[in-house]
């Protein structure tokens, strides 16, 4: 009966307007109608036991073209079937789409079907369309069910209107390309993912973590390195029978020496050619495991917004590195350090304001109480070494005291009236200068007095703001364009040991970022370690079955309450 109505409406309406050529004028399939009216009752719809998801989606796409099938043309449905099945370079599962179902299906001829079959069908291929462009779009899975604090403004579509403008240019395959992150990062590392798929299926049993092989040493597991080292494009393959020139492969010779370490320098390990436990380690991460690292960046690449900006700022938090790009080109690169597991640095998108020299640091609440208070116990010269002056009470009104009156053991969590800040000048925890882009988790750039820890492979020493190894090359660029600020004046505002707040004549896009594996600028696939075990989270929502119509797949409001960093 609500299919009837619906007709008879559509129909009417044509009558009034006196056109039959709008598609809602043309007789609607009312085998589509039932099921289009089914989902939007709240009714479960399946085709041949798949379940169709896009619900929303799919009732505006029929509505707004009359109800008529849309998936006529056989090769408009093998372009969307071969864009289903090479979902898994994107690191997403053509299962999600129908792949099975319609793979089989595709290149029937329609009139093989009965014609309520032919309406499952044309709503499975839209269906199939619209979770993939959805998935292409913003990725499959909501960040904010794996990253709490994870704010960035996503790209959006009305994604019946994608699919209503691919048909119409008979263009499904372009149409869904194009949904892709356009930066060359992504599709570099798609290549690279597709390139190690290779390795699916070749025997990859654990090596023993210990004792560590250092050079000159024999070791049996030393051939089983040779062979992984290969296959991983550090060492050119053994022949199957040696000659009698060549070293015996259980020997840690010099040629071996140099793969393992441009193995260890791409894995973010100490390069220092011992096949220690992190080595061995890396070596017994199995090629599926390497994949699904690869699989979690990518959907993180889906995850930001269209276009990072003409000039940006990106930090890669568990790669330990800042880089800065202008206009499509690298111009900058810095190893930074970053939150422990225990406080972590946050993802999230921003704009750099301001930059603010010869900062004071004002001690945060929780650093307060956590890490200053039993350091103050401990040492009572710690506040005067430092530097640092204690005021009680907060904003104008506060009044500043002689440490030496404060009754420090009495202070716990619920008493601790008192304000901790650190003066400018070279013990400062903020170094010398900070970059600020002013954010709910209090996270920001800035220098260090400790610059000892940038030498360290795995830097997570912070209490969640980033810092940045030689910082004033960064504020050179960011001031670039700023009237009257050169490298020189830069120096001398540093050298008057006085606070001065600088605003960038335009805010710079800053994206923080949690990239296990990328390619590197000479072609190189680089891996590091799950600092704060966030992929596996990630890959195993990836890995589930996809959830709900997509359409609105964007970010709940809000996050977390602000935590305090450093």
């Amino acid at each position: 009966m609500h299919g009837i109505r619906r007709f008879s409406l559509a129909t009417t309406l044509c009558a009034l307007m006196g056109t039959l050529w709008h598609p809602v004028c043309l007789a609607a399939d009312e085998a589509i109608v039932a099921r289009i009216e089914a989902m939007e009752a709240g009714f479960p719809v399946q085709v041949l036991g798949s379940r169709l998801m896009a619900h929303q989606a799919l009732s505006a796409f029929y509505g707004a073209n009359g109800y008529q099938p849309a998936w006529k043309s056989a090769e408009l449905r093998r372009q969307l079937i071969d864009s289903v099945e090479q979902a898994s370079h994107d690191g997403l599962n053509p299962a999600d789409y129908h792949a099975d179902i319609l793979s089989g299906l595709a290149l029937r001829p329609m009139s093989d079907f009965s014609e309520d079959l032919r309406a499952d069908l044309d709503l499975l291929f839209s269906d199939a369309f619209l979770m993939l462009s959805s998935h292409m779009l913003v990725g499959k899975v909501n960040p904010q069910t794996v990253h709490a604090e994870w704010t960035a403004n996503r790209r959006q579509r009305q994604m019946e209107s994608v699919l209503k403008d691919a048909l119409q240019r008979s263009d499904i395959t372009g149409t869904l390309d194009s949904l892709r992150p356009a930066d060359p990062a992504y599709r570099k590392l798609m290549a690279a993912r597709q390139d190690l798929t290779r390795l699916l299926g070749q025997p990859w049993l654990p090596l023993a973590l210990s004792p560590t092989i250092r050079p000159g040493d024999r070791d049996e597991r030393l051939n089983e390195v040779r062979r992984r080292l290969s296959l991983l494009g550090e060492l050119a393959e053994l022949p199957a029978e040696l000659p009698a020139t060549v070293t015996d492969p259980r020997d840690y010779d010099a040629e071996l020496e140099s793969a393992v370490i441009r193995f260890q320098a791409r894995h973010g390990l100490e390069a220092d050619g011992l096949i220690g436990k992190d080595t061995l380690t890396a070596l017994n991460l199995i090629p599926v495991e390497r994949l699904r690292h690869i699989d979690a960046t990518l959907e993180r690449w889906r995850w930001l917004p269209e276009s990072l900006g003409d000039t940006y700022v990106l930090v890669n938090i568990a790669g330990f590195e800042l880089k800065m790009v202008e206009n499509g080109e690298e111009v900058l690169r810095k190893r930074v350090i970053v939150g422990q597991p225990f406080r972590q640095t946050p993802v999230f998108s921003d704009r750099i304001r301001y930059l603010v020299f010869n900062p004071t640091w004002t001690v945060p609440r929780t650093l307060m109480i956590q890490d200053q208070l039993p350091r103050i116990l401990r040492d009572p010269d710690y506040l005067s070494r430092l530097n640092i002056s204690v005021y009680r009470g907060w904003g104008a009104d506060r009044e500043r005291v002689d440490p030496l009156e404060v009754n420090w053991p009495s202070l716990n969590r619920n008493n601790f009236p008192y304000q901790l800040v650190q003066e400018p000048g070279p013990q400062n925890a903020l170094g010398q200068i900070k970059f600020m882009f002013p954010n709910q988790y209090d996270v920001y750039l800035h220098d260090t007095p400790g610059r000892g820890l940038f030498s360290r492979a795995e830097r997570s020493f912070s209490s969640g703001c980033i810092r940045v190894e030689q910082p004033f090359d960064l504020a050179e660029r960011l001031l670039a364009s700023a009237p009257d600020w050169s490298r020189e004046k830069i120096d001398r505002v540093v050298s008057e040991a006085q606070p001065q707040t600088v605003v960038l004549p335009e805010p710079v896009p800053v994206h923080i970022q949690y990239w296990t594996s990328w390619v590197d600028n000479e072609g190189r696939l680089q891996f590091r370690n799950d600092l704060y075990n966030r992929d596996a989270r990630l890959i195993d929502q990836l890995r589930g079955t996809a959830e709900g119509d997509t359409r609105y797949n964007t970010p709940v409001a809000g996050s977390g309450p602000a935590q305090d960093k450093l």
